[in-house]
């Protein structure tokens, strides 16, 4: 079997034209799995460190950059806070800008631990940066789960923002020499301990589904004026 990598976006059917064109967009997948325990950049699982989120993208997980959102060409890093009786871990996922996404799946493989004392509470936030516990996402938050079991996580409900959002998500990289901007999606776990004791442990597993926006379909009176081809 061959792998095919191109700008896309990718449409399929059967009938391209007319009343009954049938043709539909592919769901896209990006996702990453967290082993919090594992904090040697480069090596598969890794979870990040200490001020330190995980790319999108790599086999095996390496270090990343959160960029603040900006109109400019300019990019500068988002700080994440360091380790403290709050502890920050994330993955960063970049999408075509203006996607829709479809589905975002948050699983816990193993609960959050640390060197002593318990978890007072954990929540996961996934937005256009880096977001502080408790916080207000862009796109997706659990609530603060305060006794958080094994396995997939339910979001809080969507505001009106957050629907919107998720239609079409937010330009947060310009790029030069004429490269496609970019969408940034940052999963951001925040697990409590409140004592300001070291993180020893924890597996998240993060999968977002999306639709890559087609540049090619306008409207009667904006170009391309609905061509489809």
């Amino acid at each position: 079997m061959a792998r095919s990598t191109f700008e896309g976006p990718i449409l399929s059917g059967t009938q391209r034209f007319g009343n009954f064109r049938n043709v539909g967009y592919a769901s896209l997948v990006q996702s990453a799995t967290l082993n919090i325990a594992n904090t040697t950049a480069n090596t598969a699982g890794f979870g990040g460190s200490s001020g330190i989120f995980v790319d999108s993208n790599n086999i095996p997980n390496g270090v990343t950059t959160v960029y603040t959102p900006s109109t400019s060409t300019t990019y500068t890093a988002t700080s994440i806070p360091a380790d403290s009786a709050t502890v920050y871990r994330g993955f960063v996922a970049y999408l075509p800008a203006g996607s829709r996404i479809n589905d975002i799946l948050v699983d816990i493989g193993v609960i959050t631990t640390f060197t002593s004392g318990s978890l007072t509470s954990v929540q996961i936030l996934v937005s256009n940066d880096y977001t502080a516990a408790a916080g207000t996402a862009t796109y997706a938050q659990t609530a603060v789960l305060t006794s958080p079991a094994v396995g997939r996580q339910s979001f809080a409900a969507f505001s009106a923002t957050q629907l919107a959002n998720q239609q079409s998500t937010s330009t947060d990289i310009i790029q030069i020499n004429g490269e496609p901007n970019l969408s940034q999606v940052v999963f951001t776990v925040a697990s409590i301990n409140g004592t300001n004791v070291a993180i020893t442990g924890g597996t998240y597993y993060f999968t977002i589904r999306y639709t890559q926006p087609d540049g090619n379909i306008g409207t009667t009176t904006t170009y391309p004026y609905g061509n489809f081809d």
